[in-house]
């Protein structure tokens, strides 16, 4: 991707900076990591067993570890180095539990930790075809994310998102002994197909118009299935959440940094009151006779 910086009518191309060395990413990458991915940086070079993680992060939405490894080159397979750092996770819990109490002074106990949802973020200038395709399955809970400096202070962070058609790793998984099927069993990561089986083609139909119609609000916008929801972010940033139930959808938009107004009262304001997905304002919704209006609210929130 090429970037340009606009002078008058003039556009001028910026020169991408190669990164020197990989401790250059991970700095980055570790004093903006609330700002970049949303995540809370708890040990920056963190060790189990001998085997040293660049970052340790938590996700405090999922309830989840996250490790993330910086490349600048790109001799390395990351379905391997990837799958090898889940196991030892689930092999040392109480390590990253302690690590986790004593850097952030909470009292984070085991229970309290989702680790179905642990996932591992390589990190690079790039990644090669074959290491894509190795990581393109739906339910591999290792992502690519490419960044890339310009002059000017610029830094562009792009996750590299998998295909539609991508499969699922249990369809070439064979042996059931290895540590690739310890990940699949014991890390869930969940798509659109997960929260509308068994729902009607009413409902199926119902979600995916509005689904439409929240991405056409911006070009940007991303669809990111969660546990219990279907989230629609804007980089780190929530914009709703869809949970689909068997007779309706629950549309949460999320207000907490936006003036908003609901001139029709469709909804109801969920602070203090439990809520699945992260809004702040509930809409339940039952067909399309409100959509253009519904849409107005959301784009509220962005």
């Amino acid at each position: 991707m090429q970037l340009y910086i606009q002078t008058k009518k003039q556009l001028s191309a910026l020169s991408e900076l190669p990164f020197r060395l990989e401790k250059d990413i991970q700095n980055i990458f570790e004093d903006n990591l609330e700002s970049i991915s949303g995540l809370r940086i708890i040990k920056s070079e963190f060790t189990v067993k001998a085997q040293r993680f660049d970052t340790l992060a938590f996700d405090l939405e999922s309830k989840a570890f996250v490790i993330i490894e910086y490349k600048r080159e790109r001799n390395y397979s990351v379905v391997d180095q990837g799958v090898s750092y889940l196991n030892l996770m689930l092999e040392n819990k109480a390590e990253f539990i302690i690590e986790y109490n004593e850097s952030q002074h909470e009292n984070l106990k085991r229970t309290d930790v989702d680790w179905s949802q642990s996932r591992v973020i390589f990190v690079s200038p790039s990644f090669t075809d074959f290491q894509r395709q190795a990581s393109n399955f739906k339910d591999l809970p290792i992502e690519l994310w490419e960044v890339k400096q310009y002059e000017g202070g610029i830094l562009a962070v792009n996750p590299v998102k998998k295909s539609k058609a991508a499969p699922s790793i249990k369809q070439v998984q064979q042996k059931a002994d290895t540590p690739m099927a310890k990940v699949v069993n014991e890390i869930k990561v969940y798509t659109e197909e997960d929260h509308l089986k068994n729902k009607s083609e009413l409902i199926k139909e119902l979600y995916e118009i509005f689904k439409l119609g929240i991405i056409n609000l911006k070009s940007d916008i991303n669809v990111t299935p969660k546990k219990l929801y279907i989230s629609f972010e804007k980089g780190t940033r929530i914009i709703a959440d869809i949970v689909v139930q068997s007779q309706e959808l629950k549309l949460y938009i999320n207000t907490q940094n936006c003036t908003f107004s609901d001139l029709r009262k469709l909804g109801v304001p969920m602070t203090d009151k439990t809520k699945w997905g992260r809004g702040y304002y509930q809409i339940s919704i039952k067909d399309t006779e409100n959509l253009e209006y519904i849409m107005s609210l959301v784009k509220q929130a962005i």
